[in-house]
């Protein structure tokens, strides 16, 4: 696969992605099924889609994860992957983060 191909590729993943997160509210794990790609992939687009957002007038938004044990959230993580566990309670049965672009 060219360079160019692989651009053009990653940009309509991209454009898919917003197209999705600016009708409803997703998870990486529903975006990826809804696309086809691995969940890893959903969250390098997410961190370009992002950065990108401004341009287009259109900013990313994180509904963050919940710990849905002690009710902890992850309301100043700046990542954009979904957390292994809670830090309060130590668990990790946690609602994973959701997305929107408008």
């Amino acid at each position: 696969m060219t360079q160019d191909t692989h651009r053009n590729r990653a940009r309509t993943i991209r454009q898919h992605i917003v197209d999705l997160l600016s009708e409803d509210e997703m998870s990486a794990r529903e975006l990826s099924q809804a696309i086809g790609i691995r969940e890893k992939e959903v969250y390098d687009h997410l961190s370009h889609i992002a950065r990108s957002a401004a341009a287009q007038r259109k900013r990313l938004i994180v509904q963050p994860s919940r710990c849905l044990m002690c009710g902890y959230v992850f309301e100043d993580r700046k990542r954009l992957t979904r957390p292994g566990r809670c830090p309060r309670c130590k668990r990790s049965h946690l609602q994973e983060p959701t997305y929107r672009v408008s």
